[in-house]
């Protein structure tokens, strides 16, 4: 479980691809004390098991499934990552309960920019506009973020100038891919009142 707050921007050392398995290599700094192989890190909002551990390079296994499902299967070395270890039993949540479970990959449809004004289109997949809601929650690669407009098949978020510094969501451009997490509360909501 995650929070959606970044604690830094990692960098792709490495992207190898096996059969029916990729392994991502990432250089790190901030997230590495403490870290241990077995620990989840979410990379890119995406849950991974750290597999092993070399001074400043975590690497981690990737399935098919999070290859298809996610962003990480397109990236190359000196790609920037958005990194947050997984939440410590009673500690602070700022952002809001993350999973780390990515539903499907978006891609920024508009980027409008003005005095300190950040605003994001994302085109959403099939199936996902029933968990998106006006103030609602979504985790953006990996960053919580609070949903502002909603349309048919798309959503904008806003950025404060914070998040473009400290999260990989700053360097996006209209075209590129995003992973979308909605918000696990209203999926159970939706599943109850469905079922």
């Amino acid at each position: 479980m995650f929070n959606g707050i970044v604690e830094e921007i990692g960098v792709v050392d490495a992207l190898e691809r096996r059969k029916n398995l990729s392994v991502l290599k990432v250089r790190a700094r901030k997230v590495i004390p403490g870290t241990k192989i077995g620990d989840s890190i979410a990379v890119e909002g995406a849950c991974l098991t750290v597999t092993e551990k070399k001074k400043n390079i975590l690497a981690f296994d990737m399935m098919r499934e999070t290859v298809s499902k996610t962003s990480l299967g397109q990236l190359r070395r000196g790609d920037k990552v958005n990194l947050e270890r997984a939440l410590k039993a009673g500690g602070r949540v700022s952002g809001h309960f993350v999973t780390g479970h990515i539903d499907e990959a978006g891609r920024i449809e508009q980027r409008i920019v003005e005095a300190n004004y950040e605003e994001l289109s994302i085109r959403l997949p099939k199936g996902l506009g029933k968990y998106i809601v006006p103030k609602g929650s979504v985790a953006l690669d990996g960053v919580s973020l609070t949903v502002g407009k909603v349309g048919k098949g798309r959503f904008s978020v806003y950025l404060i100038p914070f998040t473009k510094q400290v999260t990989t969501l700053g360097a996006k451009k209209k075209g590129d891919r995003v992973n979308i997490e909605t918000d696990i509360l209203a999926k159970y909501v939706f599943s109850s009142v469905k079922g």
